[in-house]
């Protein structure tokens, strides 16, 4: 295999139904419906439950807060209602909605309040950093944020 790196491997073995002897890059689907359905029926089969998640980074309506447009004492008033990129949440289950400009989501609980969400997957990361969970859903950002 040239010009790829285990991750792009990882994606290629879920995606394609034979692999390339000389896997390219530019041979990992794009995203689009068949092969969100596709990782779907890989992630609901991988994943191990339990599995708790937090954000890779800030969620759309934190943003104007860290760029300085709100006050810190509304942003945690809105964070009693709103997920954060800063909570733990437990995963519940796969959501069944797939949308190509979202992709897959997840419904999940957070454990501070027990409030439930439903929130795309590509904007999670698996808290236990050694976990195989960890990985999977590393894989999926990947190719999800650099495929569309």
């Amino acid at each position: 295999m040239s010009n790829v790196d285990e991750q792009d491997e990882r994606i290629a073995k879920i995606l394609l139904d034979t692999i390339p002897l000389d896997l390219d890059v530019e041979d990992i689907p794009e995203v689009c419906p068949e092969s969100l359905e596709r990782y779907f029926a890989y992630l609901k089969s991988n994943l191990k439950l339990p599995c708790f998640l937090t954000g890779i980074e800030g969620f759309t309506w934190e943003e104007r807060y860290f760029f300085g447009y709100g006050s810190e004492a509304e942003y945690e008033k809105q964070r009693k209602t709103q997920p954060s990129y800063k909570d733990t949440f437990n995963l519940l289950s796969l959501d069944e909605e797939i949308n190509e400009d979202y992709g897959l989501f997840v419904d999940v609980k957070r454990t501070s309040d027990n409030k439930n969400f439903t929130l795309p997957l590509a904007d999670l990361k698996a808290s236990d950093e050694h976990s195989n969970n960890y990985q999977l859903l590393d894989d999926y950002s990947v190719w999800f944020v650099n495929n569309r």
